[in-house]
């Protein structure tokens, strides 16, 4: 999808391919596994986008863990800016993000983006695996940018701390929506937290109800039909959304900027910072 102004929320890889040699362009390449943290560095190094840049999300994407914070914190602004202004992107960039999940990761930089106040940026619909679909050139080996100054500043409005999550739910004052896969939420299985459920009061929405069968997100009218339905009359930028550190539930918020909604809050630390303190409640099953 692409506005006067550049591209927002997604671009099919046809039209980023008839773009690589544009110089105010920044393609980064976010792929990740939870359970394998350098394989996404290593395959990129087997073959990228050409002139894509690695982001990794435990070092680049995040910030140093605490005894009370989730696994993946928000980096610090400084180390973030100097991040961003390695990768090559300042305000002039149109950045493109994508991963080999149909943006699950990349998502996060994504979010970031919007977050530090840089609108152009935009997930590759359907990702690498899209790409190479479509039989498009990749690059090998490791590239970089010419470093340049990043700067802006977070937006705390598009943020919710574990306090604010607890009044939420205690209330049930508006949305919280939990982007994890089905089974996660209900408590049925927790491969990567230590606890199994979900926040009291959360409705459950997995963030692969985006995409179609070819991992291509919905069309906007679709989207924004579901969107509507689970928020049940309540406003959009008031929603929280989460996950199991942060990550994938900002899919959710690609998508709804994707169908024209305002897009809801994020709460960083999600069910792992949540799941920090033993005395916060925790619920099995489907309510």
């Amino acid at each position: 999808m692409s506005i006067i102004n550049g591209y927002t929320h997604i671009i099919s890889a046809v039209d980023l391919h008839s773009r690589l040699e544009n110089s105010d362009w920044v393609i980064v390449d976010c792929r990740f596994d939870l359970a394998q943290p350098g394989w996404g560095f290593q395959n990129y190094l087997y073959g990228h986008i050409p002139g894509a840049v690695y982001a990794h999300l435990d070092y680049d994407l995040s910030g140093p863990h605490t005894a009370i914070n989730g696994r993946h914190p928000l980096p610090e602004p400084t180390s973030f800016r100097e991040t961003l202004g390695r990768f090559g992107i300042d305000r002039s960039k149109q950045v493109v993000v994508y991963d080999t999940t149909s943006g699950s990761y990349a998502a996060r930089l994504w979010w970031l983006l919007k977050y530090y106040g840089h609108e152009r940026v935009a997930v590759l619909d359907g990702g690498l695996e899209r790409w190479k679909h479509l039989n498009l050139p990749i690059e090998y080996g490791s590239h970089t940018n010419k470093a340049v100054v990043f700067s802006g500043a977070p937006d705390p409005r598009m943020v919710v701390t574990t306090g604010e999550v607890q009044v939420i739910s205690a209330q049930h004052s508006v949305p919280l929506i939990d982007a994890r896969a089905p089974e996660r939420f209900r408590g049925e299985l927790e491969t990567i937290d230590p606890v199994a459920g979900h926040i009291p009061n959360a409705i459950n929405r997995y963030h692969g109800l985006n995409l179609d069968r070819n991992g291509l997100f919905k069309p906007e009218s679709s989207l924004r039909e579901d969107f509507e339905a689970l928020l049940a009359g309540s406003s959009a930028e008031k929603a929280v959304v989460y996950c199991g550190s942060g990550v994938t539930s900002a899919h959710h918020l690609v998508a709804m900027a994707l169908a024209g909604l305002p897009m809801a809050r994020l709460y960083v630390g999600s069910w792992s910072e949540w799941i920090r303190d033993p005395d916060r409640p925790v619920v099995r099953g489907s309510k």
